[in-house]
């Protein structure tokens, strides 16, 4: 019986392509935003606080990548009372707030990404971006 299982991880490269993108896209939209990228286990592996972001984005969007990398779904789609309850029970580590993707590579969760300083449409276009372009790295090489 196998003990061990292969997988498919994000690396630093992967990482900065996502937050470099997401960079782009929010500078192309004139709102400075707070971008961190997480890797399976909610490691932080990329982060830029924008000139002009506000600064207590910095936890949200970071919150928003973690609790998008541990479910493998999209912040902000829960009903408000399942929203409060995943709150307390990870000691406000997770989100619903919106502007939270997860990365996926075969269907598979291989980290998230999280925005936040913008409004909560802003927050999900520039995730949605980032995630469009390492979605396109990925089936073009295979690989992030």
């Amino acid at each position: 019986m196998p003990v061990i299982r292969p997988a498919v991880k994000l690396n630093h490269s992967g990482a900065l392509l996502v937050l470099n993108a997401a960079i782009e896209a929010a500078t192309t939209m004139d709102i400075p935003q707070c971008i961190a990228i997480v890797d399976e286990g909610c490691n932080l592996m990329a982060f830029v606080r924008m000139d002009g972001s506000r600064v207590l984005s910095i936890e949200s969007a970071t919150r928003k990548a973690m609790t998008a990398a541990t479910t493998g779904q999209p912040t902000g789609t829960l009903p408000a009372d399942k929203a409060i309850a995943l709150a307390e029970a990870t000691g406000g580590r997770m989100t619903n707030l919106p502007g939270g993707l997860p990365l996926l590579v075969d269907g598979q969760i291989v980290g998230g990404i999280g925005v936040g300083s913008g409004t909560s449409e802003q927050d999900l276009e520039i995730a949605k971006t980032a995630v469009a372009a390492f979605r396109q790295l990925v089936s073009n090489e295979g690989t992030a």
